[in-house]
């Protein structure tokens, strides 16, 4: 005879998600009711969740802005990018910046860390700068983090030729 499985609760199924992962609120909800939650069951997970502490939008949205920040090769704008697809409100990750006063000189490190990770060989200046401008640095941050980069490294600098000389 075989036994059914008990489906478990939304609650249960939640401290599940949120104990192999850290989840926004939104992301929970999603995911609770594509397995097929009630709405209301979902509501109610939540809010015991929350007023346990183990949800907390603005405190894991902090936690992670400050890791990505600290140790990633990625720009302010796609730090935002990955926090938002993972359920953040854009409020809470503007309230997650960093209070810097030289900003700038982090950008700029994690530019020049972008490029070591990504150029292991001579290529012209351009073709840096474009890998910069779509990571979401700034013209002048993939400008300077470029010319840093290639003095630090000369042997990666490309003779560039002039396109329109014949």
């Amino acid at each position: 005879m075989k036994t059914e499985k008990r489906k478990p609760s939304a609650l249960e199924k939640a401290v599940e998600l949120l104990a192999a992962q850290e989840q926004s609120e939104r992301r929970l909800r999603e995911k609770l009711l594509r397995r097929g939650y009630e709405a209301e069951e979902v509501d109610a997970a939540i809010a015991r969740l929350q007023e346990r502490h183990y949800l907390d939008d603005e405190a894991a949205c902090g936690r992670a802005f400050r890791r990505l920040y600290e140790e990633s090769s990625m720009s302010v704008r796609q730090i935002g990018q990955k926090l938002y697809a993972k359920g953040y409100s854009p409020e809470l990750i503007r309230a997650s910046l960093p209070e810097d006063d030289d900003r700038g000189a982090r950008e700029r490190e994690a530019a020049r860390r972008a490029l070591r990770s990504r150029f292991h060989a001579a290529a012209p200046r351009a073709k840096m700068k474009q890998y910069l401008y779509r990571r979401g640095f700034s013209y002048g941050i993939c400008d300077t983090a470029t010319d840093l980069f290639l003095e630090e490294n000369p042997e990666f600098k490309m003779e560039e030729t002039d396109s329109y000389e014949e």
